[in-house]
């Protein structure tokens, strides 16, 4: 089995900047494909970035040029660092895993989930 946990949500201003951490544990591979969803209050769970297992980074466009995904496959860590926050940014974010090399921008793609981690923006 494959053990996902985030850390690093919080309430950051509008502006700012935040990391969230994900560890990562069990039977996992470092060429499996990583990505991060986010749930706004109300709303469906979106997809927000993958990281493919040759390192490839795939964005959605309202987070394009803000936000970055990577991997430190030495202490099987995925982070997502988040800057200039907007309030839309607000959700609960998850990360999750996929037992193939390429990428997944959908919810099916992937076979692993962590419990997530909030995330409020306020103005």
């Amino acid at each position: 089995q494959v053990q996902l946990v985030e850390s690093g949500g919080g309430l950051p201003q509008a502006g700012g900047s935040l990391r969230l951490s994900c560890k990562r544990s069990g039977h996992i591979i470092s060429s499996y494909a990583m990505g991060w969803f986010r749930q706004p209050p109300g709303k469906g769970r979106e997809f927000v970035a993958t990281i493919t297992g040759s390192g490839t980074e795939i964005y959605a466009d309202s987070v394009k040029g803000r936000f970055t995904i990577s991997t430190d496959n030495a202490e099987n860590m995925v982070y997502l660092q988040m800057n200039s926050l907007k309030r839309e940014d607000t959700a609960v974010y998850y990360c999750a895993a996929r037992p193939f090399y390429t990428g997944g921008t959908h919810l099916g793609d992937y076979n692993y989930w962590g419990q997530g981690t909030q995330v409020i923006v306020s103005s």
